[in-house]
């Protein structure tokens, strides 16, 4: 008992050494089947350790949203449909739809306008001749935007199945951003994704005394499920099964009947064909685009007609192939994004992509960087004291602090990336830097006669890594809270390397030099 009690702290090492060794290796650790994997990451195999896109490969895409924005507008009573109505009606190719009207008093607000080619002074022209004053504009649209835009895209992303992948707002130079990673995945399925608005909606298209009017019957938020992308059976295209809301469904009901799209025995659609000679369609539009067009079959006309369909408002959106049918789920589930993403041509948006076979070098490289720094640190501990009881302790423990890192990691499913993996080279650095100072100290006088000398000795050490560790600390943690990409990471495990260190590995180191170097042990 005495010598656990006199070197516990040797103990808690080796019982956090043993519990990160379970969380790199235990198969009860491992993702699952793919359900439960951290999104944004890509499994290691051999140990529970997750890699991020550069480790893995995949595309990374990083854009600002279009639009921009006027602050402290003054809407009076005039409510935000009329607002952006009147607001789009002073402006060329802007319809309702590309206006954003958000109040933040009960009489003034913002007005965002998300639309490539306007100026911020186009859009004080176009409030000056609706009426609207403001306080200023600029480029750029609202963080409540922003956050709307992340959490339809990582849905969009989602629902494509395209697994692991990440939406988040990082900030640079004063400029906000969303960053996008998709590991696994070529550049242009993941830029054709995000570059969809993603509106969805269905327009009635039907014949009156003077020629033919479109009217919109469903929006996006009047759907009350939306089924999977079908393929379509024998003699019927690709669709997708929906529910109108209950609440939606009469009104919705009473329109087919009153443009003639559920007339006596349906309708039959040749809208692609004669546009001015068809009966009354339905219209399924995406971003503006017809997408498909089609009447109503005999039966389901007839259960409108007497009234029964509104009692299970179920029916199917008819696309020319699947792969419109897919995006059309995808999209309805989604929603349609506020603004779209400055990566066209001439944007200041990027994107990347790293092949799978790059990341794998990457992975290669950075393990042989590793071992390199080991063993350039080791040859010079050897050479500066010459002592293997002294120098192989400094090495181990040195390592140690790795290792409980790489535990850290895979625990918490932690992306790997090539930033921290310098944070951890940084950590051997500065590890071994203050195990140096340590011995240094503890043997400056010659040999330890007692352990009331060692700790004096090793509580003057103690200090100063105490200090250095709180400068690095104070210093790195802007980097750590902040959102600025890559130097996050590296941040975030220096501080912990520190920290590990500070309370685990350098009182550890302490009770092995004890241990070896003092007399009355």
């Amino acid at each position: 008992m005495g010598t656990i009690r006199e070197n516990w702290r040797i103990f808690l090492l080796i019982v956090v050494l043993l519990g990160s060794l379970f969380a790199l290796f235990s198969p009860t650790m491992a993702a699952g089947d793919g359900s439960t994997e951290t999104p944004g990451l890509a499994s290691s195999g051999v140990t529970n350790l997750q890699y991020g896109l550069q480790l893995s490969g995949g595309t990374r895409i990083r854009a600002p949203l279009v639009g921009v924005t006027a602050t402290d507008v003054e809407f009076g009573g005039t409510q935000p449909p009329q607002i952006e109505q009147d607001v789009a009606g002073q402006l060329d190719n802007v319809t309702v739809a590309d206006v954003i009207v958000r109040r933040t008093t009960q009489s003034a607000g913002t007005v965002e306008v998300t639309v490539d080619g306007v100026t911020p002074e186009e859009l004080g022209s176009a409030l000056d001749a609706a009426g609207y004053t403001y306080e200023s504009t600029r480029d750029g649209v609202t963080e409540q935007t922003r956050t709307q835009t992340v959490d339809i895209l990582s849905n969009k992303i989602n629902e494509a199945g395209l697994s692991g992948g990440t939406v988040q707002q990082i900030s640079s130079a004063g400029e906000n951003f969303i960053l996008i990673e998709v590991p696994d995945e070529n550049r242009q399925r993941v830029v054709d994704l995000v570059n969809q608005r993603g509106s969805v909606r269905v327009d009635a298209y039907y014949p009156t005394d003077g020629g033919y009017e479109q009217e919109t019957v469903l929006e996006q938020d009047d759907f009350q499920s939306i089924g999977n992308a079908q393929q379509g059976g024998e003699g019927q295209l690709p669709n997708v099964p929906v529910v109108v809301r209950e609440d939606v469904a009469p009104q919705f009901q009473q329109q087919m009947i009153e443009t003639g799209v559920a007339s006596q025995g349906g309708s039959r659609c040749r809208y692609e064909t004669a546009p001015n000679g068809t009966d009354a369609c339905l219209l399924l539009i995406v971003d503006g685009q017809v997408v498909n067009s089609f009447g109503m079959s005999p039966g389901l006309a007839a259960g409108m007609r007497s009234g029964d369909w509104a009692q299970d408002p179920r029916f199917i959106l008819q696309t020319q192939n699947f792969s419109e049918a897919r995006e059309v789920a995808i999209n309805l589930r989604a929603g349609a994004l506020p603004a779209k993403l400055d990566i066209g041509p001439g944007g200041e948006g990027t994107s990347s992509y790293i092949a799978p076979s790059q990341g794998q070098d990457f992975r290669t490289n950075s393990l042989l960087t590793g071992i390199i720094a080991v063993f350039a640190v080791a040859g010079v501990v050897f050479l500066r004291y010459g002592e293997v009881e002294v120098a192989l302790p400094m090495i181990v423990t040195a390592l140690s602090e790795v290792v409980i890192l790489l535990g850290f990691a895979a625990g918490i499913g932690y992306p790997l990336d090539l930033s921290v993996i310098a944070g951890f080279i940084a950590v051997i650095g500065t590890g071994v830097d203050d195990l140096i100072i340590i011995a240094d100290e503890v043997m400056a006088e010659g040999d330890v006669n007692s352990r009331r000398v060692f700790q004096s000795r090793f509580k003057k050490a103690f200090w100063v890594i105490g200090a250095a560790a709180a400068t690095t600390i104070i210093a790195m943690s802007p980097l750590a809270v902040l959102s600025l990409g890559d130097l996050q990471g590296f941040a975030i495990f220096t501080i912990l390397g520190v920290v590990v260190g500070v309370l685990l590995t350098r009182p550890a180191y302490g009770d092995i030099l004890r241990a070896l170097l003092t007399r009355d042990r």
